[in-house]
């Protein structure tokens, strides 16, 4: 019999198959099939849930600006301060229309009062009585009136001053100081690191599958794995890629992410059977894969296409069929095969 060196085996079934006085003496093992979960993965990118851009609620000149790009801001943490002289004056004066206001309110009340009594001893006709209680009313609307333009200058003092609404980062700065900012104007873009998600679009055809998966796992960059505190399925569909998309939200202060990173997303949609051997029996060369497979007094070598690493063992994709027996020592096998050629010689 003609023997083929594994160097030289072609991309055809292999092939060299030799029987042997004694095809015991080789430890051997069983292609076994076990169930393992169905998974399908996505490609997935990071964002920060709290992101923005903060913008102009009253109009100044910027006076101060105190974090710059990249910059860590804690929240509460003053930002940007505007000149407030004219959002003082404007507080002022509406300090002043509330005394006044005040003040009219008070007249009015003593004036009532006193028209009630005059009236009561019919000292004073119904009509300036009813002047009296129009005038007590008009009182106490100006001072509401009052009130309230002084909660909003209030406001309006405040807006002078942007305080971070979150700890982050500062990821760009659109005005400088000296600028004037007017109402609605962006002024500076921040986002969180501590509160992330992931952003999944998925094929509309799994969206059924995949609204109650056995578990999601975030694949990260490092080799690590997260498992999401939620999902969000978007109730429509991009027509363009026939996708769904679905947000993920990662545990808070994930580590080793970063917004705009790429990540995989494994959902687990069930169980699947396949055969396994230990990683240790196959036999590799250059572009072959393939085992030794044991049949009674025979050892043939024959190729396999294997998947995915299940710890020490390795899912066979094609090539053999649950029960075969394999050599769990491919070295021994081929000098065994060897041995046997050169006593036929």
């Amino acid at each position: 019999m003609r023997l083929y060196r594994l160097g030289l085996l072609s991309a055809t079934l292999i092939i060299s198959q030799i029987s042997l006085a004694a095809p015991g003496a080789l430890a051997t093992t069983s292609v076994t099939e076990q169930s393992i979960a169905k998974t399908v993965r996505f490609n997935g990118v990071v964002e920060a849930i709290n992101q923005g851009t903060m913008t102009a609620q009253t109009e100044g000149q910027v006076q101060e600006i105190r974090y710059d790009v990249n910059d860590l801001v804690e929240k509460g943490s003053l930002i940007i301060r505007l000149k407030d002289n004219q959002q003082q004056a404007n507080l002022a004066r509406a300090r002043a229309l509330r005394h006044e206001s005040q003040a009219l309110l008070s007249a009015a009340k003593q004036e009532h009062r006193r028209s009630k009594d005059l009236y009561a001893k019919k000292l004073l006709p119904k009509s300036d009585l009813d002047n009296a209680v129009a005038s007590l009313k008009a009182a106490q609307a100006r001072l509401e009136a009052a009130e309230a333009g002084l909660l909003q200058a209030k406001e309006q003092l405040g807006y002078t001053r942007l305080l971070a609404p979150y700890s982050g980062i500062v990821v760009q700065r659109h005005i400088e100081v000296g600028e004037v900012a007017h109402p609605g104007q962006a002024l500076i873009t921040g986002l969180s690191l501590d509160r992330l998600r992931v952003i999944v679009n998925v094929p509309q055809s799994l969206i059924s599958t995949l609204r109650k998966p056995d578990g999601i796992t975030i694949e990260l960059p490092d080799g690590g794995e997260v498992i999401p505190t939620g999902q969000t399925i978007f109730p429509y569909a991009d027509s363009a890629s026939n996708t769904i998309q679905m947000r993920l939200p990662l545990p808070d202060k994930t580590p080793n992410l970063l917004p705009g990173m790429f990540v995989k997303a494994s959902f687990h949609i069930g169980q699947r059977s396949v055969l396994t051997v230990p990683y240790s029996s196959l036999v590799q060369r250059s572009e072959l894969t393939a085992l030794y497979i044991v049949d009674n007094d025979q050892i043939s070598l024959r190729r396999v296409s294997i998947g995915e690493h299940l710890g020490d063992h390795v899912v066979l994709l094609s090539g053999v069929t649950a029960g075969e027996d394999v050599a769990l020592d491919p070295i021994a096998a081929g000098i065994a095969i060897k041995q046997r050629a050169s006593r036929h010689e």
